[in-house]
């Protein structure tokens, strides 16, 4: 189950003027019934919320006064998020004849056309404070305080991420939260404004629109929806025509396969980084002990010792942390028993709170290898959201193959992979495009779409190009992809087969030769086509058309660039008395 709680705005939403109908109650029943939660989202005070809506019980979380106040209704808990309204805000707007005016735990509420009163107040004042607009209704709260903050600190709680939840609203102050939201729907009788951000628009208004979005949870958890969601996809690069080759980020089962060195870890890293981006948790299980240096990450278990199972799941209960769980301790003969072990946790506890949302399996062949036979009712079938790694997919098992929807395949024999892999189910090989691949390369073979294979340009992560920052940043590239600088006139040939010794040389070249280079767009071309670096690239190129900048302002802009991504080079050691550090001409 994807979607595992509704989060749920009150006025407009669940109410028609302020009153909630038999039939909405009705759904919100149906809907705790499978399995689901429910979180209250309103602009109101609990007070008033208390007095009109009597069923508070059916919420898990209510956030009241538009994000500032966190209310438990099991416990009758209150927990305000931001201070009180400062007094002398208060008293001014009193004293300048404001009313009606609603005063809260943190919220100060009143009605348009007050707002000039409020934003002269503020202003007068010297506070941080923020004016939000519901239709009619003026809210005064701390600045960084909206529905959006709330319903975080009420997930939190629930030890849910916003990646599981579905926010329903219609009004303006309805947007923060519902942006959060992995899916937001709008009922028909939102704010247009609402609707066109919206992922859908239900077909009734207020209650009635929010028991069609519950009918639609319960039947199919929003299977048909997920089309329109691409605001979530993660990028693995592009085709050769441009075009972005996007990854769903639920439901998703990936084989990538190709020998050492081919480039598996370019592609592998640089999605966990755009999970990272997109705040999806990960765990990766690596029996190699390769990920541990990935940037944020939780890592359980050493050379010495393997993580057990209990260990694994209570690592993983902690909401906010990607992990990296060790196996090198763990003897290879032992490790698919160990998986199969940690499956059926790892199964209850994403039914549970959703996490993690990706699971990544290097040296897939560790766990679940082809001799391997625990019986088909083991192994699970529908465990999604899935990153297998290994170097032939014919080193899996077969039943585990069969659960892939899209291969990948890197290094120089992709059309080989895709032949091992339909070898091993007893399925023909797809037509395979000839010619070798290039590296930053690999070839996709969507196999739940019937399409052919074809090229992927890889976008790799910025921890990719950290590993890979010593080659071009202190390395020998060869003299074809080396940088020269010549000059207007060519009289110089200073190569830089390096990034230090490129910036070592574009700090000592005249001004007429650095300026040279830069309108001409040699730099930005060195970057994106030599270095491959594509962000290098296209900063340089920023600068290289910059209008009135100085040679010395240019140099300094380009060199930030590089050390943006590429380690700084320390400096070179002071020459010995005597000696002559003078650069030799080349």
């Amino acid at each position: 189950m994807r979607y595992l709680a509704l989060c749920c705005d009150y006025d407009g939403t669940l109410a028609h003027d302020g009153r909630v109908d038999t039939a909405t109650f009705a759904g919100l029943e149906k809907l705790l019934a499978s399995g689901r939660r429910l979180v209250l989202v309103t602009g109101r005070e609990l007070p008033d919320m208390q007095a009109i809506f009597p069923r508070l019980d059916l919420f898990e979380r209510v956030v009241a006064e538009n994000g500032a106040l966190l209310y438990r209704p099991s416990t009758r808990e209150e927990k305000p998020l931001a201070p009180p309204p400062p007094g002398k805000f208060i008293d001014l707007l009193r004293r300048r004849g404001v009313a009606p005016m609603a005063v809260g735990r943190v919220i100060v509420a009143t009605w348009h056309p007050h707002e000039h009163a409020v934003l002269e107040a503020i202003h007068e004042l010297g506070l941080e404070l923020q004016v939000i607009f519901n239709k009619g209704a003026v809210m005064v709260l701390p600045a960084g305080v909206n529905k959006a903050s709330g319903l975080a600190a009420a997930l939190e709680e629930m030890g849910l991420s916003p990646h599981n939840a579905v926010g329903v609203g219609d009004a303006e102050n309805d947007h923060a939260f519902l942006s959060l939201c992995e899916c937001s729907a709008a009922v028909a009788n939102a704010l247009p404004t609402i609707k066109e951000a919206a992922d859908l628009t239900t077909r009734a208004d207020h209650g009635a629109g929010v028991v069609e979005l519950i009918e639609e949870l319960v039947a199919n958890d929003l299977a048909g929806r997920e089309p329109r969601l691409t605001r979530h996809h993660l990028l693995l690069g592009k085709r050769d025509d441009g075009s972005k080759v996007l990854v769903p980020p639920y439901g998703t089962n990936l084989l990538l396969v190709g020998t050492s060195g081919s480039g598996k870890s370019t592609l592998a890293t640089g999605l966990m980084e755009r999970l990272v981006e997109n705040k999806y948790s990960f765990c990766v299980l690596d029996p190699e002990g390769d990920y541990e240096t990935f940037p944020g990450v939780v890592a359980l278990g050493t050379p010495q010792r393997a993580p057990g199972v209990e260990e694994v799941i209570q690592l993983l209960s902690k909401p906010g942390l990607d992990a990296v769980i060790n196996l090198v301790g763990l003897p290879i003969a032992d490790r698919p028993t160990f998986f199969l072990a940690l499956l059926p946790r790892l199964q209850e506890l994403r039914a549970r709170t959703g996490r993690p949302h990706w699971l990544v399996i290097d040296e897939t062949h560790h766990l679940q290898p082809a001799a391997w036979e625990p019986g088909l009712p083991a192994l699970p079938q529908n465990l999604q959201s899935v990153l297998r790694i290994t170097v032939h997919p014919n080193l899996i098992n077969p039943a585990t193959l069969a659960t892939v929807e899209t291969v990948i395949a890197v290094g120089q024999t992709p059309c080989t992979m895709f032949g091992e892999f339909a070898a091993a189910l007893g399925q023909a090989a797809p037509p395979c495009p000839a010619g070798p691949l290039d590296p930053g390369q690999a070839l996709v073979w969507k196999r739940s779409s019937g399409e052919a294979p074809f090229r992927l340009h890889v976008t790799p992560g910025k921890t990719e190009r950290r590993r890979h920052s010593r080659k071009y940043a202190e390395g020998e590239l060869p003299p074809e992809r080396s940088f020269y600088f010549r000059g207007p006139k060519g009289k110089l040939n200073l190569r830089a087969q390096n990034l230090i010794l490129f910036l070592q040389l574009a700090d000592g070249v005249d001004d007429g030769t650095w300026t040279h280079h830069l309108r001409r767009g040699d730099y930005s071309r060195w970057f994106r086509e030599m270095i491959k670096d594509e962000d290098l690239a296209a900063e340089a190129e920023r600068v290289e058309k910059m209008s009135g900048v100085s040679p010395g302002e240019s140099r300094r802009l380009i060199r930030e660039a590089v050390e943006e991504n590429y380690t700084a080079p320390a400096p070179p050691p002071l020459p010995m008395p005597g000696t002559d550090a003078r650069p030799r001409g080349g």
